[in-house]
């Protein structure tokens, strides 16, 4: 059950964890992308405590939904379209239900429309996927989530700018992959995910 206590402290917590992890994103970025995921991150996470302190919305859909319409119009690069479509496909799917893995799925819904990623092609589906099976299964670990971002240094990207480097992206974390891990890690320590 999501609910907009909860949510609301998981999403403070997440991006408290994009803020202090900021140079570690862009370094993973810059070793197989344009370097730039840590800072964009961070401008999103800026921008939705910015306007979580002017707005306060009163339903869930309608707090998932700014989230959503922020990430979408602050970040650049890929991941603020992604994460964007992730949160709006979840406010969506939260006028409907407020089971966790329902809205999960939602959210990876939107990015694989928005992003065309399907798993196995390093990039932050590669950590959205095996968590909503373990949160649909009660079995959402810390280390699993851990282990599944470590899973993305042996792929070989063939999604995104990562693809450019064909083999050479191989032996690297997907920065995507872990900035997602920050969100289902946050999301356990907000108590969202309660098995």
């Amino acid at each position: 059950m999501l609910s907009l206590e909860k949510t609301k402290k998981w999403i403070t917590l997440f991006t408290a964890q994009l803020l202090e992890n900021k140079v570690y994103l862009s370094e993973l970025d810059t070793a197989i992308g344009d370097g730039d995921h840590g800072t964009n991150m961070a401008r999103g996470a800026t921008a939705l405590n910015d306007v979580l302190d002017s707005k306060n919305p009163e339903d869930l859909p309608s707090f998932l939904k700014l989230i959503g319409m922020t990430l979408v119009s602050k970040v650049g690069g890929a991941s603020g379209p992604l994460y964007g479509s992730a949160f709006i496909s979840m406010a969506k799917a939260s006028q409907e239900s407020s089971d966790l893995s329902v809205l999960l799925e939602a959210g990876l819904e939107g990015i694989q429309k928005r992003g065309k990623a399907v798993a196995g092609e390093k990039t932050l589906v590669d950590e959205w996927v095996p968590v909503i099976e373990a949160v649909k299964q009660n079995k959402l670990t810390s280390r699993l989530i851990e282990e599944s971002v470590q899973l993305t240094k042996e792929m070989k990207a063939t999604k995104g700018r990562a693809s450019y480097l064909g083999d050479r992206s191989i032996g690297h974390i997907d920065p995507g992959a872990m900035s997602s891990s920050y969100l289902f890690k946050t999301m356990m320590e907000a108590g969202v995910y309660d098995n």
